[in-house]
C-alpha cells in the first residue's frame, strides 16, 4: 500500500523520476513540519490563528514569484503543522524572445552607428549610448540565468522554488524560535487537469474546516 498524507494523497513516490520539474505545469505542494510539530499556529472554530512564525510561512510563500519570475501562485493555507499550495510554473519563451528582440535591436543600432561614424560623430555616439545601455540590460537578464545555473541545473526547477521557500523560513523563523525545523522532503502532486485543479484547490481552501481544532 503507498503511504498517503492525511489518507488522501500518496506520498509514497516523492518525485515522479521522468518528470521534468522545471517545465511547465501545476502542481499541489505540501510542506511539513518536523514531527508534525505546530508551529504555524492552531485551528479554533474551523479558522487557522496563525503564530509570529505562521505569519512567516505565509508572508514568504506569496513572495515567491518576487524571487521566481517564472512561477505564479494558487490556492494556499497554512495549517498548523505543514502548509498546502498550488504552484505554476509558467513558460519562460516570452523572456526569452524578450531578451532577443533586444539583441536583435542593439546589433542594427550598433551597424547603423557605425555607418554613421563619419559625417554625423555625435549622432553615432547617442546610437552607441543607446545600443550600449540596451545591451548591458541584456546582459544582465543573461546574468540572472547564469547566477541560477550556478545554483542547480535546472534554474526554476521545483525544487529551487521550494527549497529557496523552506531556507527563508527556517532563516527568520530561527530568529524567533532555533527549534524551528522542516521535514527535510516535500510532497507534489501534479495536477493534469481543470477538474483535479477545482478539487485540490476546494481541498485546500476547506482544510481547516475539515480537521476541526488543533
Amino acid at each position: 500500500m503507498p503511504e498517503k498524507f492525511r489518507e488522501l494523497f500518496n506520498i509514497g513516490s516523492v518525485r515522479y523520476p521522468d518528470h521534468d520539474y522545471s517545465s511547465p505545469g501545476k502542481y499541489f505542494i505540501t510542506i511539513c513540519t518536523l514531527r508534525m510539530e505546530s508551529w504555524f499556529g492552531s485551528i479554533k472554530n474551523g479558522e487557522i490563528v496563525l503564530s509570529c512564525i505562521g505569519q512567516i510561512a505565509r508572508r514568504l510563500w506569496y513572495e515567491i514569484p518576487v524571487h521566481f519570475p517564472e512561477i505564479s501562485l494558487d490556492e494556499f493555507v497554512v495549517m498548523p503543522n505543514h502548509i498546502h499550495g498550488i504552484i505554476i510554473i509558467k513558460s519562460n519563451v516570452e523572456t526569452l524572445v524578450k531578451c532577443r528582440d533586444v539583441a536583435c535591436n542593439v546589433s542594427t543600432k550598433l551597424n547603423n552607428a557605425t555607418s554613421l561614424q563619419k559625417n554625423a560623430r555625435d549622432v553615432s555616439t547617442k546610437q552607441n549610448n543607446a545600443a550600449t545601455s540596451q545591451q548591458i540590460q541584456c546582459q544582465r537578464i543573461k546574468g540572472d540565468n547564469n547566477f541560477m545555473s550556478s545554483i542547480s541545473p535546472k534554474p526554476g526547477s521545483l525544487s529551487v522554488v521550494i527549497r529557496s521557500y523552506k531556507s527563508a523560513v527556517a532563516r527568520e523563523s530561527h530568529n524567533i524560535e532555533k527549534g524551528f525545523s522542516w521535514l527535510p522532503r516535500y510532497y507534489d502532486h501534479i495536477i493534469r487537469s481543470e477538474t483535479e485543479m477545482d478539487k485540490i484547490r476546494s481541498y485546500i481552501r476547506n482544510n481547516p474546516k475539515e480537521f476541526g481544532d488543533m
